[in-house]
């Protein structure tokens, strides 16, 4: 069974940021996630607001 890392579940450890390239922008995250290419901006945003779990306690 492969190992998870403990602190993928928390908040505090993933920092999203948009990068653009060319006319693209791309959601990245500390973890090692990145999303989807797109051309709006403001929907590279929310696709890394999403990204970030919530806390449930």
């Amino acid at each position: 069974m492969p190992q998870q890392d403990p602190s993928a579940g928390d908040p505090a450890t993933h920092t999203t940021t948009t990068v653009e390239r060319g006319s693209f922008a791309v959601a990245r995250c500390t973890c090692g996630w990145s999303g989807p290419a797109r051309r709006s901006r403001d929907r590279a945003r929310t696709d890394a607001r999403s990204h970030v779990p919530t806390r449930t306690s």
